[in-house]
């Protein structure tokens, strides 16, 4: 394959490769790709393909798909957003109690949402009760 003509270049990755190679004409080395530099790039490589924009701009392949595969910074909120959240459906325990006290008295009691001492003292009561 050839070298990439300049011609057959998008504008964005033309500008693109522009700004890299003016950076690199007045940078210091051992200096790393300023932030906004790096940023162009990742956004070029999710337009245009990692291996294109890797190869236009000069930079390292594996270094630019790793930034690409990066999650995003996540968005500030614009404000606050109104979740409605449904309330859940309450399943209330429920219990049906035959009580007798061997004399011939009878007590029938249907609970709902009941707790188990309840039920305790409520049967302790009727069989004292003689």
């Amino acid at each position: 394959m050839g070298a990439i003509e300049r011609g057959s270049l998008p504008t964005d990755l033309e500008r693109a490769r522009s700004r890299f190679q003016a950076w690199r004409g007045r940078r210091k080395i051992g200096t790393r790709i300023p932030r906004t530099l790096r940023a162009v790039a990742v956004r070029l490589a999710k337009m245009h393909g990692v291996c294109r924009t890797a190869a236009t701009l000069g930079l390292d392949y594996y270094s630019l798909k790793k930034r690409t595969e990066s999650p995003a910074t996540p968005r500030q909120s614009g404000g606050p957003v109104f979740v409605e959240f449904t309330a859940p459906a309450m399943v209330a325990k429920q219990c049906q109690v035959e009580l007798d006290n061997g004399a011939g008295a009878t007590m029938r009691v249907q609970l709902v949402g009941y707790d188990a001492a309840d039920i305790e003292a409520l049967s302790r009561s009727f069989w004292n009760a003689r």
